[in-house]
């Protein structure tokens, strides 16, 4: 499996023979294409968060053709607010909320989208979603968002809007209306947090400020992720159960736009569950109960059977409460609550009408069964299946340690080890012979858990299986090959190392390729964009390695050229050098074994986390 391309340069003396790594070759070429893939889509101009000034030359316009108007005067926490920018044709803009005192300073509050096709939210500095900018340069004469009043909001508020009306055409900080609180002291429910706003039989509240983690493990049982965060900050999921005599009092929050819901099911598998949805719907958010009939839309109950039913929107969160009781014989479809279930949490997106989609990644699962009225707990889950899991950290354990390892010992270790033996072969040969078979066990027991998971065929990983598909053949079609190894000195011999380089080259490239694209895919998705930087480190890790070895070899073989014709003087400097390069290279592979081995443990810890 030596992956080089050779280049031959001869001289008068010797034909010597320096060899260029072609995997680094393929991995330049994959990495130049990825890279000129990979870019902010149009609109997302986060640098612009603080000066509202798009990377544009020219200087802005001083008489703004567009104006901001707003449905209101007055806010209070939680209120949704209006806001309409218009005028003659624009291709972009940049929409935020600040202080009216003091305009330097962040933006205030968190927006909501009106139309998605047009419009998208945008994270400026640590408040999610708190500026709205275009999706593509089609023309426009008006947008329409809403604005939401986080807890502690300025006493003024001023809307400032950046317009693009060609590129080198733009007014910036376009100012707006200002918006105040009647009373920043005791601020009250918002006037559309009514019953009418949600599908639920019963009253609804207004939630006033983020849900609090106190009591988790002790009064309550809470399911968080990531581990131990802040259900207030905005990247925090928070599920909570908190027995109250017959009934169970329950909390659900998280950053989204669309939807939160969480399922009880008897197994760790989508079908036959229990689930209760909080759907943003024109900026109210209905509440309520459904079935879950295997990896089908939710059908939704008729009757609710839910009580105490509050809500809130601010700060990028979408927070819903309520209570049901422990048993409940007279609906059909509701879980008792004193008993185990696995629990799921899903998030997503939902149309304006309030009809949901399917959630673009996996839901959290909790790691066993769970009795939310037992004891207590504080507990995370995982958005990865355990299946899959194992697939990713066996295929990293055969694809980044033993294949790349095996293939530095058989390039560079045959004159090294060539005189020491190990059950009667060479010593290189036993240790590159061992680590590609494992290589093939690994990869092969790998390959079946996938399928195992899902039940077959996965339509919705892309080319992730079909490039999957081609490693497992490439595997296990070399070692089969190796089996009719010819003798080293037969007329074939030079054939069948040109197959078998060719071969092992072609399944590394697909291998790496592949694990570039599965790290995103929803069933394991690993942390962006560190497991693309590591995978790109470990790639430039064993590249260099490669080069430097190479290079060591082709110097190791000019130190000895220049010695004078003498062949004493040549057989001495030759032992020298191979004494010197021996030490060398056990040097390199000894670092080189370690460098695999410290992003194995990276990659095997990212996925442990998810």
């Amino acid at each position: 499996m030596a992956v080089l391309l050779r280049l031959r340069c001869c001289n008068r003396r010797t034909g010597c023979m320096m060899e260029l790594p072609g995997f680094a070759v393929a991995v330049w070429m994959f990495g130049c294409l990825y890279a000129s893939v990979v870019g902010y889509p149009n609109g997302k101009v986060r640098e612009a968060c603080s000066s509202m000034v798009p990377c544009h030359s020219g200087s802005p316009q001083l008489s703004p053709e567009h104006t901001i108007t707003v449905n209101g005067t007055e806010f209070k926490p939680g209120d949704n607010i209006e806001v309409h920018l218009s005028g003659p044709d624009f291709e972009g803009f940049f929409i935020q909320a600040r202080d009216a005192e003091h305009l330097d300073r962040p933006a205030v509050g968190s927006f909501v989208l009106a139309d998605r096709r047009r419009s998208q939210l945008l994270t400026c500095g640590r408040t999610k979603n708190s500026a709205v900018s275009h999706t593509s340069k089609a023309k426009k004469k008006d947008i329409k968002v809403y604005w939401i009043a986080p807890e502690a909001a300025p006493k003024h508020i001023q809307f400032l809007a950046t317009v693009v009306k060609k590129y080198r055409i733009f007014w910036v900080k376009i100012p707006g209306p200002v918006v105040s609180q009647p009373d920043v002291l005791s601020p009250t429910p918002p006037l559309h947090a009514t019953s009418e706003a949600v599908s639920t039989s019963q009253p609804v509240s207004y939630i006033s400020k983020p849900f609090s983690a106190s009591g988790c493990g002790i009064t309550k049982f809470c399911i968080r992720n990531p581990t131990n965060c802040d259900p207030g900050s905005a990247s925090c999921f928070f599920l909570s159960f908190q027995q109250e005599g017959s009934s169970v009092f329950i909390e659900m929050s998280g950053p989204s736009e669309g939807y939160l819901a969480f399922a009880l099911s008897q197994d760790q598998w989508m079908g036959g569950d229990d689930a209760y949805l909080c759907v943003n719907v024109d900026h109210h958010v209905h509440v309520s109960t459904a079935h879950l009939k295997e990896r089908s839309h939710p059908l939704l109950d008729s009757e609710n059977a839910l009580e105490d039913v509050s809500w809130r929107l601010a700060d990028g969160l979408l927070q819903c409460s309520f209570r049901r009781g422990i048993r409940l014989p007279a609906y059909k479809g509701r879980f008792n609550l004193d008993t185990s279930y696995y629990i799921f949490l899903a998030d997503g997106e939902a149309s304006e009408g309030g009809l949901i989609y399917k959630h673009r990644r996996q839901p959290l699962v909790t790691n066993g069964l769970c009795n939310v009225t037992g004891l207590p707990q504080d507990i995370g889950g995982s958005r990865a299946p355990r299946l899959i899991k194992a697939h990713g950290a066996l295929m990293f354990v055969a694809w980044i340690t033993t294949v790349s390892i095996g293939v530095i010992v058989a390039r560079f270790f045959k004159p090294v080890w060539s005189h020491s033996f190990l059950f009667g072969k060479e010593l290189w040969f036993q240790v590159h012979r061992m680590l590609m078979l494992t290589t093939v066990m690994l990869t092969s027991i790998s390959f079946v858990l996938p399928f195992v998971y899902r039940g077959g065929w996965s339509q919705q990983a892309g080319f992730h299986p079909y490039l999957g598909c081609a490693v497992m053949a490439l595997s296990i079609f070399q070692p089969l090959m190796a089996g009719f190894r010819p003798s080293r000195h037969a007329p074939r011999r030079q054939l069948f190392n040109w197959f078998h380089w060719s071969t092992g080259t072609t399944a590394r490239i697909l291998a790496v390729v592949t694990m570039f694209l599965g790290m995103d895919l929803p069933a394991l998705d690993l942390p962006d964009p560190w497991d693309t930087y590591a995978m790109i480190g470990f790639v430039a890790w064993h590249v260099g390695t490669d080069v430097l070895l190479e290079i060591h070899s082709y110097c190791l073989v000019r130190k000895v050229e220049v010695i004078e014709d003498d062949r004493v003087q040549i057989l001495q400097s030759l032992t020298s050098a191979e004494a010197e390069g021996r030490l060398f290279k056990q040097i390199v592979l000894t670092i080189y074994v370690c460098g695999n081995l410290v992003f194995l443990v990276a990659f095997l810890i990212a996925i442990n986390q998810v």
